[in-house]
């Protein structure tokens, strides 16, 4: 997706995990999800119209559909209360597709392959969530999880590559590949047990009922 595109997602993934975690109101991160969805469809549909004939256009461009649909979806979930398990199917392919990605970008920018397989763990937590109906994973409350994951890892994966990119300081040494599976990592750990803590305020998301999420309830997709 283009680096414009990439800059943006860093903070509807940044909002949408705190409004998972209550700190933000659903309707309160809608607006946003709308503006950068349609950004990620429209803008690449121009370019595409203008030099869709170029295969190295359209391999940069393709993905802002599958993240831009994301958020348009989410942002008409949460204002007109659509029921939400079509959102975490689609968000199974989306899933489907970033892992095949993360595996196939390990030996040309071993980088990009781990930023893929975060986006592919993101999407697969909206589908057991939205779409399974998955709160818990034995004692661990998966919206509160699924929060705290967009909200450590949804800057580092999306913007900061993003103005490294724009600035001609990207970097596809393995070394560097190494350092971003650390991050993630950690991350994940992170994720893990602040979603053990104890809520401070009412989250939005499925686990406070324990039940089959609603469109009001569920965790804001990224």
């Amino acid at each position: 997706m283009g680096d414009v595109g990439l800059l943006l997602v860093g903070v509807v993934l940044l909002v949408n995990g705190l409004s998972t975690l209550g700190v933000v109101p659903a309707r309160g991160a809608a607006p946003l999800n709308f503006f950068v969805g349609t950004a990620q469809v429209v803008l690449p549909t121009i370019v595409l119209v203008q030099h869709g004939a170029e295969p190295g256009v359209l391999q940069a461009t393709w993905p802002s559909y599958l993240f831009g649909i994301t958020y348009l979806w989410f942002g008409f979930q949460t204002v007109y209360r659509i029921e939400p398990q079509g959102f975490g199917w689609y968000s199974a392919f989306v899933a489907a597709i970033a892992g095949y990605y993360a595996v196939t970008s390990i030996a040309g920018d071993p980088v990009f392959a781990v930023i893929w397989a975060t986006w592919a763990a993101m999407w697969t937590l909206f589908f057991l969530l939205l779409g399974l109906g998955v709160t818990r994973v034995g004692t661990l409350d998966l919206g509160r999880f699924t929060g705290w994951f967009l909200v450590l890892l949804g800057i580092p994966t999306c913007t900061v590559p993003a103005l490294l990119l724009m600035d001609g300081r990207w970097s596809t040494d393995p070394v560097a590949g190494l350092a971003a599976l650390a991050l993630l990592a950690l991350a994940t750990a992170a994720s893990a047990a602040l979603a053990r803590r104890p809520a401070t305020s009412a989250p939005t998301s499925p686990t406070a009922a324990n039940a089959t999420p609603t469109p009001q309830e569920a965790p804001t997709p990224a």
